[in-house]
Formats: structure tokens, C-alpha cells, sequence
């Protein structure tokens, strides 16, 4: 029998501080989080063991929405309920979405070779990141042949298949071999992850999730208040979305540049933003608020595009956990399990070359910078934010110089 445990109690100041660090420091974009939250929270805090941590994100990765913000709530209420849960989204969301707020409402934005240079670091840091959680993921996760050989099968369905589908293929084919091929010894892998959630709670949260899904369009053509009709966009993107991050752009694209609310020009100066600084991508949405018109934008329109493009993903989330609990303490979902966490380290195997590789390493010297922050990581056991001080600065110093 797989026995229950139940969360480890913790606070919500606790929660909000952890999370503080990490929406200070967490570049890099989606795959890169899930790396920090790995590096924080399961090796150095111990919050979650490694096996829960991976089903976490193998549930976030079928789900719409943001797919590390959602794991950051879930670890959030995991530690401190549901309290925890806004802590974690708060402190984890807040500091991006502040930095772009700041720029819709009059900052200027990062120009020049020593800005491009830093920004440039960053992108390396990602690298780094990405490596070490492929490293040391694939070593708990896929450390026989059968899941190093679905691991290797979930790299090739996702660099096959672009986008999101690549994705929930490579997952859906993971659960498939897993049911075949990792079905022995299976009642001693883990204990079933209690979030305290009820069933009724949880399909009660599917049914707002609908509602306000199909409800709100029709609501906002009777009323007409531009508030309600910001509100639906938004929501209506991030219930849309799979893969979350860069995979949202052409939904806000049309919602709110398609509907004359925002220029293409402030569009792209906000993309271009939001790669600069840590955190989710979806925070855009903050900035999109700020700069559309008409009213309410500024901090008003930027609050109601958060909430609004972060609420359906964490509705789904927390509606499934329940049911997700009594599908994985079952022996076949955990031979399933298996095998879709042994994709996911293929997943981000694939990630670590498209877009983290791709786009970061264009030079002799990037490969040089991120080798020197993976040692620094894996060898040196230095910690995130000192990985991205380092590179940051080594970026800048070598946009300075011209190189």
C-alpha cells in the first residue's frame, strides 16, 4: 500500500520569503524555473521529495496556463495552504510584474552594448540552469535503461513536434511505455502527495472555471464596461494556452493589439522587457494592462490583467489535484507516473537546446560562460543568484568592450 502524507506544515511568511528569492532571481523563462525551484526547494529546503516534485510539474505540463507559476502555487499550498499558495504566486510574480508596471508607466528601457551585454548574460545563465536540472533529474528520474530509453523518446516527440503538443505527446507516450516497461516494485516509490483539497472542492473549482470561461464573453458584451472586457481577454488567454511563456504572445497579440487596446509598438517594447527581468512571463499581461486604453489601465488595468491571465491556470490546478491524488496511489498510474516523469526529463532536455541553447550560445565565449556557471552550480554548489550576478556582469563587461 502507498501510504498518505500530508504536507509539511510551514507559514506563509516562510512561503513568501522563499518564493521572494526566487521571483528576485529566477531567469530564464519556464523550463529555467522549474530548475530553480528544484535547486531551492527540493535539494537545499527539502519542502516536496524529488519523485513528488516531478509528478507536480508532469500535471502542470498537461494543463493550460503557466506551468512553472503553477507549480510554484501548488508548492506554496503544499507548505503553507492556502494562504501559502497566494504567497508563493504573490512573491514569485510580484517583483517582475512591479519592474514592468514601472516601464509601461514612464521608465526608460535598457539600450546600449553594456545593457545588451548583461541581458545577453542572463540568457547564459539560462543555460546553465536548464543543464543542471536536465543533470540532475535524469539521474533520480531515468537512472535504468527503460526510462533513460523513454526519456530519450520524449526528447525526440518534442523536438519532432513543436510547441505545446510536442509536449503532451511526449507525456502521453511516456504513460504509455511506463505502463509496459516500469511495472515492477511499484507500491514502495511514494507516498500519495495530500493537498488537503476535497473532490467537491475540486469540481466545484472546474465548474467556475467553465463558467466564467464561456459566461464571461457573453457578460461582457451585455455590460460593455471595458474593465470586464480587459477581464475576459485575459482570462480568456490564459485559459487557452498550452506550454505557457512565449506560447501566450499571439493570444494577447490578437486580444489586445487586435482590438486597438494596445499599440504594436508598446507590444514589443514590453516583449522585450519581460525578457530582461526574472519571473514569469506571463506578468506581460501587468505591463499590456498598464499601457491599454481606454480606461482602466495603469496600476488598475495591470492588476486586472494579472489576476485575470493567472486565475483559469490555477483553478485547473487546484480543481485536479484532488482527483490526481487518488489516480497516482493506484499501481498502474504509478507505472504510468513512471514513465511521464522520465519524459519530462526529456522535455527539458529539449528545452535545454530549443529556445535556452539556441538562442544564448552564438559565441566561443557563451559556451565558455555557460560551463563556468554549470561548475559553479554543480561542482562549487554556489547558489542561483550568484550565478546570475556572475554571468550578468560578465555579459556587461564584454558588451563594454565590444565583444
Amino acid at each position: 500500500m502507498t501510504e498518505a502524507t500530508s504536507a509539511p506544515k510551514g507559514t506563509p511568511g516562510e512561503v513568501f520569503l522563499a518564493f521572494l528569492k526566487l521571483g528576485l532571481t529566477s531567469f530564464g523563462g519556464p523550463i529555467a524555473h522549474l530548475g530553480y525551484f528544484r535547486d531551492e526547494l527540493v535539494s537545499r529546503r527539502r519542502w516536496i521529495d524529488e519523485q513528488g516534485y516531478a509528478d507536480l510539474v508532469a500535471l502542470c505540463q498537461f494543463l493550460p496556463g503557466p506551468a512553472s507559476s503553477q507549480v510554484g502555487f501548488a508548492l506554496g499550498l503544499w507548505r503553507g495552504g492556502p494562504l501559502g499558495a497566494l504567497a508563493a504566486w504573490a512573491a514569485f510574480t510580484l517583483p517582475s510584474a512591479i519592474l514592468l508596471v514601472a516601464l509601461a508607466l514612464g521608465a526608460g528601457a535598457l539600450e546600449g552594448p553594456v545593457a545588451q551585454g548583461v541581458l545577453h548574460g542572463l540568457k547564459i545563465v539560462a543555460v546553465a540552469v536548464v543543464a543542471q536540472a536536465v543533470w540532475g533529474m535524469a539521474r533520480s528520474l531515468a537512472p535504468d535503461r527503460q526510462r533513460s530509453a523513454i526519456a530519450v523518446l520524449g526528447l525526440a516527440v518534442t523536438m519532432l513536434l513543436a510547441g505545446a503538443l510536442g509536449q503532451v505527446v511526449a507525456i502521453a507516450l511516456g504513460v504509455l511505455a511506463g505502463l509496459v516497461w516500469c511495472r515492477g516494485d511499484l507500491a514502495a516509490t511514494h507516498a500519495v502527495l495530500s493537498f488537503g483539497i476535497s473532490k467537491r472542492l475540486g469540481a466545484a473549482l472546474l465548474v467556475v472555471f467553465g463558467v466564467l470561461l464561456f459566461g464571461l464573453p457573453l457578460l461582457a458584451s451585455v455590460v460593455g464596461a471595458q474593465g470586464l472586457n480587459l477581464f475576459d481577454a485575459f482570462y480568456r488567454a490564459g485559459s487557452l494556452v498550452f506550454g505557457g511563456g512565449h506560447v501566450v504572445l499571439p493570444l494577447l497579440d490578437a486580444e489586445v493589439v487586435g482590438n486597438g487596446w494596445v499599440a504594436k509598438d508598446q507590444f514589443l517594447i514590453g516583449y522585450g522587457a519581460a525578457q530582461a527581468v526574472p519571473g514569469p512571463l506571463f506578468t506581460f499581461a501587468a505591463f499590456l494592462g498598464a499601457v491599454s486604453a481606454p480606461a482602466p489601465n495603469g496600476v488598475l488595468g495591470a492588476a486586472i490583467a494579472l489576476v485575470a491571465i493567472f486565475l483559469p491556470g490555477f483553478l485547473l490546478l487546484v480543481g485536479t489535484l484532488p482527483f490526481w491524488d487518488a489516480v497516482r496511489a493506484r499501481p498502474l498510474a504509478q507505472a504510468g507516473m513512471r514513465g511521464a516523469n522520465a519524459a519530462v526529463v526529456g522535455i527539458l532536455g529539449a528545452a535545454l537546446y530549443d529556445p535556452v541553447w539556441v538562442s544564448a550560445i552564438v559565441r566561443p565565449v557563451d559556451l565558455v560562460l555557460a560551463v563556468a556557471g554549470f561548475v559553479l552550480l554543480m561542482v562549487w554548489k554556489a547558489p542561483p543568484w550568484s550565478v546570475v550576478v556572475a554571468l550578468a556582469v560578465a555579459g556587461g563587461v564584454l558588451g563594454a568592450v565590444g565583444y
